[in-house]
């Protein structure tokens, strides 16, 4: 048997064969990495998919009109996921409507209107205050006293008269419009006091509008008037959950002179802006956010919502606030792992999936398995088959030869990878053995011989 033992083949195809596996394992790393940058991708697309909420509003000149376009600005300008669709109406009656009906999402409401049942609170926009005034020095010292004037209504809306009539108990008929009248637009309390028919004017306004409204002072030096006290607000407050409590302080309406000269208690209407109760929380508490955070930009010049305060979270509020808005309002807002937590484990779970199978795919059907290494045990014991015929020492010196080249191979292989070391113990018995009984068949081909220098000298001669 020839002891040349053939190298370079042997070596050539296990290099092929570590090249391309270190081809493959560069390309799955690539792939692997664009997999993860599109996973990314699209749970950032998925995260931040804008949403369009409804905004029903009444006339397109109104204040609800006006604060829903600068919402609107506000949420495109601050990059944030809401879009706002609004829907002008001709009066707030047909907006609340449009919302009662679950054709709207949002709707800016006076807390005197019908509060539609599925309406929850995101912010307080605005207060109307209740002005009682009467003219000169005379003084109105209670409700009942009111009752027995007549009584003008300065408002924006109609819904003015039927508030002071609710508030004074006085019933609908004949009788009570005459009693209460709304007066025509850009009345003066002067004109309305001039005639004499009035007893009172109550002004309905936005608390934020009173404050810059400068007739008050200029009448005030000219003629004169007086505001008074409803000392009964707690009370009608109690009674009637959508009114509040307001204070007038000191020189509100003028500074010179002072009105009111003391600060005085009297009743007003909140704005609230209102979502659908099935609105996510996620969603309201982003449009809450939004709208607290950039609350400088949402004022209307003529000041609505130049003030912006949180809902009120109390359960017994007239109008409960919304989960989310009132997480917001609380600092409970949950964080990002623990809104996603449930999705995350979720996602977690899907990709160590599919990183199985796409070991899988790499290890069965692209991959060159790397070749164990009891299965080249089997090599080593077709070597052991062949001492008992071999009847030189070089015979056994090529198969000693040929035994550490497999030994060699499954060295390097296990270094690069195309050797596994499943059955490493066995092929490890079965190199012992092998080479154990190669050293045996020596020892007995010397003995038979009976001159083991001789037989030295001639394997020597022929080596070189």
């Amino acid at each position: 048997m020839s002891a040349e033992v053939p190298t370079a083949p042997a070596e050539q195809p296990r290099s092929q064969v570590v090249q391309s596996n270190r081809r493959q394992i560069l390309l799955f790393g690539a792939l692997t990495l664009i997999l993860t940058a599109a996973t990314v991708w699209g749970g950032r697309i998925w995260l931040r998919n804008s949403e369009t909420l409804t905004f029903a509003v009444g006339d397109a000149n109104s204040d609800e009109a006006r604060f829903a376009t600068r919402l609107a600005a506000v949420l495109k300008n601050s990059g944030s996921r809401l879009r706002l669709k609004i829907v002008p109406s001709a009066d707030n009656a047909k907006a609340l409507a449009l919302f009662d009906r679950r054709q709207a999402d949002l709707l800016v409401l006076r807390t005197d209107a019908k509060v539609p049942p599925r309406a929850r609170a995101l912010a307080i926009l605005e207060h109307d205050v209740l002005l009682l005034i009467s003219p000169g020095s005379k003084k109105i010292k209670s409700l009942a006293e009111l009752k027995k004037k007549k009584i003008a209504v300065l408002a924006d809306s109609d819904s003015g008269a039927a508030f002071v009539r609710n508030v004074l108990e006085i019933p609908d008929s004949s009788d009570a419009a005459s009693r209460v009248q709304m007066t025509p637009p850009n009345s003066t309390l002067d004109k309305l006091f001039a005639s004499g028919g009035y007893g009172a004017v109550i002004a309905i306004a936005h608390a934020s509008t009173i404050v810059k409204d400068k007739r008050y002072e200029q009448y005030a030096k000219r003629g004169g008037f007086t505001i008074n006290a409803i000392d009964e607000s707690k009370a009608l407050a109690r009674r009637n959950p959508g009114i509040s409590e307001e204070t007038l302080t000191t020189g509100l309406l003028s500074s010179a002179p002072a009105i009111p000269d003391d600060d005085l208690n009297t009743i007003g209407l909140q704005w609230l802006l209102v979502a659908q109760s099935r609105m996510s929380t996620t969603t309201a508490g982003d449009l809450a956010r939004a709208i607290y955070e950039d609350k400088s930009e949402l004022a209307l010049a003529d000041g609505f919502a130049s003030k912006i305060e949180p809902a009120d979270t109390d359960k017994d509020a007239f109008v409960v606030a919304h989960q989310g808005a009132a997480e917001y309002i609380n600092d409970d807002t949950k964080s990002f792992m623990d809104r996603y937590s449930d999705l995350l484990y979720l996602g977690a779970g899907v990709l160590s999936v599919i990183g199985s199978i796409f070991a899988g795919i790499y290890t069965k059907v692209t991959r060159i398995a790397p070749e164990k290494a009891s299965e080249l045990a089997t090599a080593i014991l077709d070597i052991g088959e062949r001492i008992e015929h071999a009847t030189s020492i070089d015979a056994l010196d090529a198969l000693q030869e040929e035994l550490e080249q497999i030994l060699r191979s499954v060295v390097i292989g296990l270094r690069d990878g195309t050797v596994s070391s499943d059955g490493l113990e066995t092929f490890k018995l079965g190199y012992e053995f092998v080479r154990d009984e190669i050293a045996m068949r020596r020892d007995s081909l010397k003995r038979r011989a009976g001159h083991d220098d001789n037989v030295v000298v001639v394997k020597t001669a022929q080596s070189a």
